[in-house]
């Protein structure tokens, strides 16, 4: 976000950061603040980002199958797999997949327990489609947007240069500013809803107090100011490394869970859980 307003509008990164935490700190330090500011921010961002996407795919129409020769034969071309490329595309694609929609890492969790719904199962579904909207749909128009572009246009840039560049030949200067604005609402969304997931691992250590939510917070905006100074790559890689611990550990969680994820899935309640509801 940090990046996309320096392309867009020339503005240092130390406004940009102190302009960010000062705005986190109002909704986040505001009790239930964050849930009212999401549900009005992520459907209109996901929308926008997407109709804008399909517009541009039926402008370039005709450059379409050469768009999705250029993937296969870069993902699954003899040289790459050859040069052991193949791996490093693999290896790439889990990391931003992961990050993009945290399946499997235990922290959507924290909002799907928060959801209102018939029963687990339903509630497990509809997690499951926030991974296809995630990364399927949104990911893809990111990356539809970028490959439209030409190569030669593009070549040697990266992260939101890379974009916003694809976006400007796209559909003009306006695009790169368009850019900007979607992503301060993807990334700012991002970082309140995550702050949301924290509330409730806080909760559960060392209870719902005043003062221990307080102090999770006020780190969490240190760690932001920090973050919007530091470089693009030292980001990416600390991400990388959380949300992979992260996983580790909640996969080998899920594997005593399994018994219980599946008999709710096949409506067979255990007979534990029975007895327990029977006693109460």
């Amino acid at each position: 976000m940090v990046s996309a307003f320096d392309n867009a509008f020339s503005i240092k990164p130390i406004y940009t950061t102190i302009a960010l935490v000062v705005l986190a700190a109002v909704i986040v330090l505001r009790k239930n603040a964050t849930i009212k500011v999401l549900d009005i921010i992520v459907p209109i961002m996901a929308v926008c980002y997407f109709i804008i996407t399909i517009v541009i795919i039926i402008k370039n129409i005709n450059v379409l199958p050469d768009v999705f020769k250029r993937i296969f034969e870069e993902a699954f071309g003899i040289r790459q797999i050859a040069g052991g490329g193949f791996g490093a595309v693999l290896m790439n694609g889990v990391k931003r997949g992961l990050f993009s929609n945290e399946a499997g890492s235990g922290s959507a969790p924290c909002a799907a327990a928060a959801a209102q719904g018939k029963s687990p199962v339903t509630i497990g579904l509809v997690q499951a489609l926030g991974v296809i909207i995630d990364t399927i749909v949104i990911c893809t128009c990111t990356a539809m947007i970028m490959l439209l572009a030409p190569q030669s246009l593009t070549e040697g840039l990266e992260g939101m240069e890379l974009l916003q560049t694809a976006m400007n030949y796209h559909i003009g200067e306006w695009g790169t500013v368009f850019i900007a604005a979607i992503l301060a609402l993807f990334s700012f969304s991002t970082f309140i809803g995550v702050l949301f997931y924290a509330r409730s691992n806080v909760s559960y250590l060392f209870g719902d107090k005043m003062i221990f939510q307080v102090i999770y917070k006020i780190i969490a905006l240190v760690m932001l100011f920090i973050g919007g100074l530091q470089a693009y790559q030292v980001v990416w890689d600390l991400g990388d490394v959380g949300i992979g611990l992260m996983t580790i550990f909640n996969l080998i969680v899920l594997i005593p869970m399994s018994k219980e994820a599946t008999s709710l899935l096949d409506n067979k309640p255990l007979k534990s859980k029975s007895k327990s509801h029977s006693n109460n």
